[in-house]
Parts: structure tokens; C-alpha cells; sequence
């Protein structure tokens, strides 16, 4: 049987000086399960505008199910201004609101989650408490929860992620999330290794992925570690 997967969350535009691209962790997340093969579905919301139009354009492209894309009559779809410093590094201005901060529950969703093999989501899309409300709602529908971690400051807030963390079947942070996390939930360590063992054990998460950039990522999975390098 052919494995079926729903994302939810934000779909916006990262716009950059030179250009604009589509995006969105739960949309990137979205387009590279069809792209193996899985049957994928996004819950989102975007606007009545002409960007709203090219996303569905894009999701249709990539195989990626729309039945569950809501869309908006007041507020635009998403943006993200994206400044890139001399070194690299990106920081990001994320426009408020959005149509993904409005996301309704509906039957449709909630029969999707309910059929899903898996429920991927984020914590960006917790920051306005009606998609908030909405993501808690179908977690309690979800056969397994995947928790991808995407922490923008200062759009996030310590009890909804400490919540997020304790209802999730599998966590994946990067290594500078990882920390954050850890600390907030009061390690003591310092070694990922050890941070990883303790978020383990404290939210009861028998498998949590560590991405590193371009020192490939840690997986611990029930108690044991395995590396891609």
C-alpha cells in the first residue's frame, strides 16, 4: 500500500533581493515526499492574490495534493524577506499576518489526518493561536507525528513548543535548535550527544534527528546513534 503523508503549516514566498522562490518548511518538506513516491497532502491557507495562484500552480507540478488548501479573502498569502549578510547568513522578516496564520479547521482535514501514515508540522505556524488551535486539534487525530522543528525568532513561544515536543512521535531539529531546546528544557550538558539522550528521555521521544549543514546529521533512535557524515 502507498504511503500517505499530510503537511501542515506555512506555504510563503521567500523573497530575496535579486528574486523571489516559493517556500515554506512544511511546503519543501511537502514536494520532496512526492518526489519519492509518497502520496502527499498540504493543510495551509493562502490569499486570493496571484501569488496564492502560483503556489497551487507549483503544488500541482509537484504532485502534492490540494484538497486542503484554504484560501483567503482578506489577508495576502504569505512573505518572507530574506537579507543575506556579508558572510552568508540569513535573517528573515516574516510579514504578520498571513493567510497561513488563519488556518480553519475543517472535515476535509481532519478525515485526512485521521487517514495519514504520517502528520508532519512546524513550529512557525504556531505563532497566531487560530492555526495554532487548529495543528492541536488534528495532532490529537494523527497516527504519528513528525515535529520539524523551524525556530524564527521571535515567533515562537516556550510553551507551545515544550507542548509540540511532548506530542510528537519523531523530532528533527539543526544542531543550533537542538541547544535552544535542550536548554529550555533545563540540561545540563553540553555535548549534542548528551542533549540529544536528554530531550530523549524527558519528552519520552525514542527518535530525534540532528541536522548539521555540511556535517551531515545524528540520529538517535531508540537509544542508538547512527551518523551520516
Amino acid at each position: 500500500m502507498k504511503i500517505k503523508a499530510v503537511c501542515f503549516g506555512e506555504i510563503l514566498w521567500d523573497v530575496f533581493p535579486d528574486k523571489a522562490r516559493i517556500g515554506g518548511a512544511p511546503l519543501n518538506v511537502a514536494s520532496r515526499l512526492s518526489a519519492t513516491g509518497i502520496d502527499t497532502e498540504i493543510i495551509s491557507r493562502i490569499g486570493t492574490d496571484q501569488k496564492g495562484k502560483d503556489i497551487i500552480d507549483y503544488l500541482k507540478n509537484n504532485n502534492v495534493r490540494i484538497e486542503n488548501i484554504q484560501s483567503d479573502p482578506l489577508l495576502p498569502s504569505g512573505m518572507v524577506n530574506v537579507t543575506l549578510s556579508s558572510s552568508g547568513s540569513a535573517s528573515y522578516e516574516i510579514a504578520y499576518p498571513s493567510a497561513w496564520d488563519k488556518i480553519e479547521v475543517s472535515e476535509s482535514s481532519r478525515n485526512s489526518v485521521t487517514k495519514a501514515d504520517v502528520f508532519i508540522f512546524g513550529s512557525l505556524v504556531c505563532r497566531d493561536k487560530i492555526s495554532r488551535n487548529i495543528l492541536f486539534d488534528l495532532l490529537e487525530l494523527a497516527n504519528y507525528k513528525v515535529f520539524d522543528i523551524n525556530l524564527r525568532p521571535p515567533h515562537y513561544q516556550k510553551e507551545a513548543l515544550q507542548k509540540l515536543i511532548q506530542k510528537a512521535d519523531f523530532i528533527k531539529f539543526n544542531d543550533e535548535e537542538l541547544f535552544e531546546i535542550a536548554t529550555m528544557l533545563g540540561s545540563p550538558f553540553n555535548s549534542l550527544e548528551q542533549n540529544l539522550s536528554f530531550i530523549s528521555e524527558k519528552t519520552n521521544t525514542k527518535s530525534i534527528c540532528v541536522t548539521k549543514g555540511s556535517h551531515g546529521a545524528v540520529l538517535l533512535s531508540e537509544g542508538k546513534l547512527y551518523y551520516n557524515i
